[in-house]
């Protein structure tokens, strides 16, 4: 058993259509990091030059805004995360 990571219909192209992959990790920056190296064009979509989240992504733990330490999160096995684009305007 792992963290499950549910891909958001719109980076699946990202993924090769996949929705769901699985990684062994103990915070959500090591289940971003199995994902990069598996789907390595997601990467770009996620990750700014330095590593960090963009300011327009959203991780979700169990259904719980994994903010304000994002990566810095612990996960246990049998979480899900979920990866979501933060939408705003006015």
């Amino acid at each position: 058993m792992g963290v499950k990571i549910n891909i958001a219909s719109y980076l699946q192209p990202f993924t090769n259509s996949t929705a769901v992959i699985e990684v062994k990790a103990n915070t959500v920056g090591e289940g971003i990091s199995q994902l990069v190296k598996q789907f390595p064009d997601i990467g770009k979509m996620l990750l700014d030059m330095n590593g960090k989240l963009h300011s327009y992504v959203g991780i979700y733990v169990n259904s719980e805004d994994a903010y304000p330490e994002s990566l810095a999160k612990p996960v246990k096995d049998g979480d899900e995360l979920h990866i979501l684009y933060i939408i705003s305007g006015g």
